[in-house]
């Protein structure tokens, strides 16, 4: 059984989600604001977080970026914070994704089962793959490691996939729509932006000029 750990300062909604989730038939643990949700965090090991962004003590992006220092987790971020700038601060503090409230609980409920699904999925498919070797780049995914020129690069599981991707066909072209499709699996209910956010992070992490943007068709890795 899946346990997703429901973090929101707002004693309805909480009970609200913790309920759909049980129906589901997900395991729920919640905490009610920054500090005990990294401490339930580290007790529970859940496989998914649902994070609400203006929570007491830590704020949602800061509980976030804790997390991910300590483990590759997903996290959904809730927040009444719509415009473009919050979204993008959720992208870049390595949500997953994010959605706006007022929100529908089905289609929360789809994200929750999809992201939970592409992980289980990701890791068995990979298991036995062999190496993917793109110029500098060197990609190992039954470990998940990037390398460039021959460093260890600590990335997350969803920017190995969206590498891995682009990796195997040097030169293609990746729209926002096609990456959003191979690899969220739910695209008409996630911002193409989130696409840009991990696109950034990944060249922070890897350097020079390996990820190319096409302008007004998408992104590719040079051949």
């Amino acid at each position: 059984m899946k346990k997703i750990l429901v973090v929101e300062d707002e004693p309805d909604i909480r009970e609200l989600l913790g309920n759909y989730l049980k129906n589901e038939g997900y395991a729920v643990v919640s905490a009610e604001d920054g500090v005990e949700a990294i401490s339930v965090f580290s007790k529970e090991k859940p496989d998914l977080i649902i994070l609400d962004i203006m929570i007491p003590k830590i704020d949602g992006y800061g509980v976030c970026e804790v997390i991910k220092k300590q483990a590759d987790v997903p996290v959904l971020m809730l927040s009444a914070l719509g415009e473009e700038k919050d979204l993008l601060k959720g992208y870049d503090s390595m949500a997953d994704d994010y959605m706006t409230k007022p929100f529908s609980m089905p289609v929360l409920l789809r994200k929750v089962s999809a992201i939970l699904r592409r992980r289980d999925g990701s890791s068995d498919a990979e298991s036995t793959s062999p190496a993917v070797i793109c110029g500098d780049l060197t990609l190992i995914p039954d470990r998940m490691e990037v390398l460039v020129k021959g460093e260890k690069v600590e990335v997350t599981s969803r920017e190995f996939d969206l590498l891995l991707t682009m990796a195997k066909h040097p030169g293609r072209i990746y729209t926002r729509e096609t990456l959003l499709d191979m690899l969220w699996d739910y695209n008409s209910f996630v911002d193409e932006r989130i696409v840009d956010s991990h696109i950034k992070n990944l060249r922070h992490k890897l350097g020079g000029d390996y990820i190319e943007t096409v302008r007004g068709r998408g992104y590719r890795i040079g051949q």
